[in-house]
Parts: C-alpha cells; sequence; structure tokens
C-alpha cells in the first residue's frame, strides 16, 4: 500500500516514519525545500527518541521517501494523503486552518485518481468538509470528474514517546462517511488490528471532536491538582500524599495528577482555547474549560509568587537558575 503524508512537522514526520514501519511505502511532502534536504541527507528536524533509527531503517528500505512536489506524491498508486501540517492558534483562539486548506487545494489539483484525504492535524469540528469543498473546488476548475472521499484520524502522540504511542496506540480513532473509506483504512491499519489494538471508527465531527476533548480533559485534570494543590498549602495538608490518596482509586489514576507551574507546550494551551471558541461558535460556554484556562493563567505566576513571598519582596541580587526553557 502507498501512501502521501504532507507536512514534515512533529505529527507529519513521525507518522510517516511509523507508518513505513509497518510496511507502507511512505512519501512525505513539505514545501519548506531545506527540510526535505535535510531528511534526503538523514538530518532530522526534530528530536524523538527512536525516530532516527526507524527512519534511517525505512530510507534504507526504499519505504520512506521525501520531496517537495506533492505531484509526484499523488501518483496513480497512492491511496490515503494525510494532511498533518500545523493548526497555530489564531488571535481569538480559533484554529488557524490556512495551511490545511491550502493542501486540500493542492490536492485538488494534483490528484489523477480516487483518494481518501485524512486530516490527521488537530482542528476544530466541520474541518472535513472545508477539506472537502476546498478539493471539490479544485476538481470543478479542471472540469474533472474525479471522487474522492475525506476522513479524520487524529493522531494521540506523547513528546518523548511518540514512536512508542504510534506503533503500540491505545486507539486508534477513524472519523469517515462511507464503506469504502472504511475498507481503505482497515487495510492501512491491519498490522494494529493483528496486534489486537482498538480502532474505534466513527463519524467524521465525533472524531474531530475526540481529539479535543481527550487533551482538554487531560489538560482539566492539571488545573484540578493546581487548584486542589493551592489549597493544601493554605489548609496545611501535603498535596503530594493526596495525589498518592486519589491516585490508587482506578477510576481516577495516577496520571496527569502532578501539581505544577500549569501545563503548557504546543498542544494544550491552542487546544483548550480552539474547543473554548468552538463553543461560543455554536452560542455554548464551556464553563469546566473557562475555568481550566483560568487556573492555568494563575499558576504561572506561582513559582514567582513563592520566591518573592519567601525573600520578603528583596530580591536584589537573587540568582536565578532556568533549567529546561527552551528558545
Amino acid at each position: 500500500m502507498k501512501i502521501s503524508v504532507v507536512g514534515t512537522g512533529y505529527v507529519g514526520l513521525v507518522s510517516g516514519t511509523c507508518f513505513a514501519e509497518t510496511g507502507v511505502d511512505v512519501t512525505c511532502v513539505d514545501v519548506d525545500k531545506k527540510k526535505i534536504d535535510d531528511l534526503n541527507n538523514g538530518i532530522i528536524p526534530i528530536y524523538e527518541p527512536g525516530l532516527d533509527v526507524v527512519l534511517e531503517r525505512n530510507v534504507e528500505k526504499g519505504r520512506l521517501k521525501f520531496t517537495t512536489d506533492i505531484s509526484e506524491s499523488l501518483n496513480n498508486d497512492c491511496e490515503v494523503v494525510f494532511i498533518a501540517v500545523g493548526t497555530p492558534p489564531d488571535e481569538d483562539g480559533s484554529a488557524d486552518l490556512q495551511h490545511v486548506i491550502n493542501v486540500a487545494r493542492d490536492i485538488g489539483k494534483n490528484m489523477n485518481h480516487y483518494l481518501v484525504a485524512v486530516t490527521k492535524s488537530t482542528v476544530p469540528v466541520g474541518t472535513a468538509e472545508k477539506v472537502r469543498k476546498a478539493i471539490q473546488e479544485e476538481l470543478d476548475k479542471r472540469g474533472s470528474d474525479l471522487k474522492f472521499d475525506v476522513a479524520s484520524n487524529p493522531e494521540f502522540l506523547k513528546e518523548g514517546a511518540a514512536v512508542a504511542d504510534f506503533l503500540r496506540p491505545d486507539r486508534i480513532v477513524i472519523g469517515m462517511d462511507s464503506e469504502r473509506v472504511e475498507e481503505v483504512m482497515k487495510r492501512l491499519y491491519k498490522p494494529f488490528l493483528l496486534n489486537g489494538h482498538p480502532i474505534v471508527f466513527m463519524d467524521i465531527a465525533s472524531a474531530e471532536m475526540t481529539k479535543y476533548a481527550a487533551n482538554a480533559m487531560l489538560a482539566t485534570k492539571i488545573s484540578f491538582m493546581n487548584d486542589v494543590a493551592n489549597l493544601c498549602e493554605i489548609v496545611g495538608a501535603d498535596i503530594n500524599l493526596v495525589r498518592k490518596g486519589i491516585g490508587s482509586d482506578s477510576r481516577i489514576g495516577n496520571k496527569f495528577i502532578y501539581p505544577g507551574t500549569g501545563y503548557g507546550g504546543s498542544c494544550f494551551p491552542k487546544d483548550v482555547k480552539a474547543l473554548i471558541k468552538t463553543g461560543k461558535e455554536n452560542n455554548y460556554d464551556l464553563r469546566v474549560l473557562m475555568a481550566v484556562e483560568d487556573v492555568n493563567e494563575d499558576q504561572k505566576s506561582i513559582l514567582f509568587d513563592k520566591f518573592n513571598k519567601y525573600y520578603d519582596g528583596n530580591l536584589k541580587g537573587k540568582t536565578v537558575a532556568l533549567w529546561g526553557l527552551l528558545a
């Protein structure tokens, strides 16, 4: 089976490389020529444990290729094209879909046979229909009657464990609206089915929502624990003992219940904001998530507040070391 993955950022590169590891012929596409040149020379733009080994192995076996030419990747044998480009937050908190739609238009301009176009990027509900519309508009301009389908296949990768997460997933979520898509995606994910990894098929809107809901739930756990930790400090309780006490409850679990300075990174902040924005666009306030975001915003200053309190506000001449700060 041959597929194309458009976008060689974190999600696209890990996904493309890991699909190749399962025996699929993968062509990864990016508009950044330097990035593609580097990848063709074995230089990986991100660090992820184990990715270099898997990537090198599959390039050597001829199952993984890199190009800037999307028309080259959408050849007559390509069955699935994944859209795995960035969806940065817009000024109002909504997801910026311009890169996703641009890829969809490129697909419509260059496809020459039936394809399944799959959004791998984290996108709000309704994006698949925008992708469908953009592809169809380009086909109409060409006077083409080519058929295609769209689907949603959100990723659930953790930084530092992305290769393992992809190859041994808790679940695979696929949103689709036709039996043909289901057949194609089952063939693509056949190695995972054989190994007993669950695939959950659902409608496209539900799949798009699942990704946001998952990240929002994890962010909620973090803000909840930070809120409780702040109260523990006031009343004299030990949050670490409280964490152990509640984490032993199987209904709660022991993950994402560590107090700290709040959640950050490239996913949680933008996804929480995007989900809140989706609610507002539909005249519904996601009150719990709004509180989650408020707690997280306040938590950003908690370490400085403790530092300032410890020295009674006299910080002159003090030296502060920061470990792990990214540029």
